[in-house]
């Protein structure tokens, strides 16, 4: 889970998650993609996929099968049309992303975040490594033993919470600020690039504050509800959990 520089390209998902489509201006254009002066598309990054989508424009639609950071900017990953042309930079488009797609996204993100709140509450251990599908997800842990009582416990202090419909809150820090807060960086590695000079949070009101540059939803309530899929070791200290992400 990662928060992301600063960027040429004004990423609205960074500021409104639910934010579906952008008018755009096209600033580059190529067969490595297609650069926006705005956009809707999450990039990728902290185990979330990226994005897929359209741009459009009164004549013509092309589909976006990802994005990408690139120093500043962002790049879309465009599927030329059937003539073999991509928009024309300078050209005016409208972004948007696959709704569907990125709103499950959301609720399992926001999910893995309940999960590592609720298991650094009660447990103390850190995250070692996690990804993500829309509706499912697992996230690795510093657990020296788990096992089914163990794991069925946790997925009911998670639900519990997901069922307070707890406040989730978006805000940026600056880099020294940020990292006055204890316990900011949940994973055993911090990620964060060494020249961020504004870092993402995250927080979970009254149960996870983290860095973090994903989307996620407004209230937990939202996700639904979580249920455990598996679990297993991957070393001595360091063992997973696999969770779908349902309707309540």
């Amino acid at each position: 889970m990662l928060a992301y520089p600063d960027a040429m390209t004004e990423n609205l998902a960074a500021t409104d998650a639910y934010a579906r489509t952008t008018s755009a201006t096209v600033l580059s254009s190529g067969p490595d993609g297609v650069v926006l002066d705005r956009t809707v598309f999450y990039p990728g990054g902290g185990g979330q996929p990226a994005d897929t989508g359209l741009l459009r424009t009164e004549a013509a639609a092309w589909t976006v099968t990802g994005a990408r950071k690139a120093g500043g900017e962002i790049v879309h990953a465009v599927e030329p049309a059937p003539d073999g042309s991509l928009p024309e930079p300078g050209a005016g488009v409208t972004a948007e992303i696959d709704w569907e797609r990125r709103h499950k996204l959301m609720r399992t993100h926001s999910a893995l975040h309940v999960l590592c709140g609720v298991i650094w509450r009660d447990h103390s251990a850190q995250v070692t490594g996690g990804n993500m599908e829309p509706l499912a997800g697992r996230m690795d842990f510093e657990f020296e033993t788990m096992h089914g009582d163990l794991v069925a416990d946790i997925e009911r202090r998670v639900n519990e919470e997901i069922a307070a419909d707890r406040e989730v809150r978006v805000n940026h820090l600056p880099r020294d600020e940020a990292f006055l807060i204890p316990d900011l960086i949940r994973t055993k590695i911090n990620l964060l690039p060494e020249g961020i000079e504004t870092v993402r949070i995250i927080e979970i009101v009254g149960l996870d504050l983290q860095a973090d540059g994903g989307t996620h939803v407004a209230h937990t309530g939202e996700i639904g509800r979580v249920r455990v899929t598996g679990y297993e070791s991957k070393g001595r200290i360091n063992k997973r959990i696999r969770i779908a992400v349902e309707d309540a």
